[in-house]
């Protein structure tokens, strides 16, 4: 299957020669639960143009800096996209400003959130869990986070499959056609969360609570299990032929 990764954000410039892009931390992610997903990369953030989405197999939508009201020239463009993929029934999934994006497309409401940054090692209670995850799902998963904005307001179409009592919406599933998305980062390998506090430690981040949230990430992760989440959906959802 080839999944189609929409890049629309960097790492902060302080850190980003350190790490791989975003989509290179997505298509590491895949190979590390499942071979047989083939990435490319279309960035909206280097300006390339938005593909029609009835010719894809299947999309993913990056986490960003931007806001989803921000005024930036390819958000708009992004949601008719997203609606477009929508009606065409393509596999989509978002992280972060992903799942933010997807959410306010699809008739949702996303804000600047009042409980300020989530930061750190977030757990989630898992809850409504469609098809696809399995037999083996637990009852809560602990994935990092770095995110202002939340999803405020679900979709109509849209069932919440992850919650907490900082972020309701953390997980959406929609129904009608094939969607998912999180607000947490499974692509977000320690080091690189470590340094993306260290990197706003008394600046947008109090040294109090950046200490805290490199602290939280010794414990242990289900990243790789959301990993395999998303995977196992979007071939799936792509159907036996491509999966």
């Amino acid at each position: 299957m080839k999944l189609t990764i929409i890049e629309t954000g960097q790492a902060p410039a302080a850190i980003r020669d350190r790490f791989p892009s975003y989509p290179e931390m997505f298509a590491r992610m895949f190979a590390s639960v499942d071979a047989g997903i083939a990435c490319e990369t279309v960035s909206l953030v280097k300006g390339e143009a938005l593909p029609d989405p009835a010719s894809l197999q299947a999309v993913l939508y990056t986490g960003s800096p931007a806001g989803v009201y921000d005024d930036e020239p390819w958000i708009a463009p992004l949601m008719d996209f997203i609606r477009a993929g929508a009606e065409a029934k393509r596999p989509q999934a978002g992280i972060c400003f992903g799942h933010q994006i997807m959410a306010e497309a699809l008739g949702g409401k996303v804000t600047k959130s009042d409980k300020g940054w989530g930061v750190g090692a977030h757990t989630y209670n898992l809850t409504s869990l469609p098809g696809w995850q399995g037999s083996d799902a637990p009852a809560q998963m602990r994935v990092g986070v770095s995110h202002q904005d939340q999803v405020v307001i679900k979709p109509g179409a849209a069932s919440v499959i992850a919650h907490s009592d900082f972020t309701e919406f953390a997980g959406l599933a929609y129904d009608g056609f094939p969607a998912i998305s999180f607000q947490c980062h499974p692509e977000f390998e320690p080091d690189f969360l470590a340094a993306l506090y260290t990197a706003r430690r008394g600046q947008s981040l109090s040294e109090d609570l950046a200490d805290a949230a490199v602290d939280s990430l010794k414990e242990e992760s289900d990243r790789r299990f959301l990993a395999q989440w998303i995977a196992s959906f979007l071939k799936q959802a792509a159907g036996p032929e491509l999966s």
